[in-house]
């Protein structure tokens, strides 16, 4: 809740693979708020009483939530495949604006794109678009150095470049959000 929180402010592509390993953490212990708050919640150093209590409620909701979108077992809940949606929606804004600030942005998209088709070739049935490929590839690479697992010399190159996209995008996003990255597109007098 508390890193989550800092996340969300900070670089919305780290928020998301946070909440992403916090709906997983939550999974392995069996959607149980009682597992979550002997295994997760005390663990937290620092916290007192009201801040350990209101962590717990934290986790509670995020199963409530996973119970009734159904993501027990997988998927992720609506409000994190809003952000994809959202950075998704960016994404192409962004694409499609002939202002030349945008020009690194496409070529960092382009250069990733060879990558995203790979991944989703890959990824079987379930076609993910372009950039929740992009997250799920981050995501799986994550997961795998937390498993103490080998990364391929192809695998980090890919992840690499991914990386450098989704953090344009990320700063991309703050500043739409903050209604700085188009600013004065509609204003012809410049003020």
């Amino acid at each position: 809740m508390i890193i989550a929180s800092q996340k969300r402010k900070e670089n919305i592509a780290e928020y998301l693979l946070y909440m992403w390993q916090i709906e997983d953490l939550i999974r392995a212990n069996g959607l149980d708020a009682d597992k979550i708050k002997a295994n997760v919640v005390s663990r937290f150093a620092g916290l007192d009483e009201k801040q350990m209590k209101e962590m717990g409620e934290w986790y509670e909701s995020l199963i409530d939530m996973m119970r009734r979108e159904e993501v027990a077992e997988k998927g992720h809940l609506q409000m994190h495949r809003n952000i994809i949606n959202d950075l998704a929606r960016l994404n192409n804004e962004v694409l499609a604006d002939p202002d030349p600030k945008f020009e690194d942005y496409r070529k960092e998209f382009y250069a990733t794109l060879p990558y995203i088709v790979e991944l989703r070739a890959k990824s079987g049935e379930e076609k993910a678009g372009e950039i929740e490929t992009c997250f799920n590839a981050l995501y799986g690479v994550l997961m795998l150095r937390l498993q103490g697992k080998e990364i391929s010399k192809e695998t980090l190159g890919a992840v690499t470049q991914i990386s450098r996209f989704v953090a344009l995008l990320a700063k991309y996003w703050h500043l739409d959000e903050e209604d700085k990255l188009f600013e004065h597109k509609d204003d012809k007098s410049g003020k």
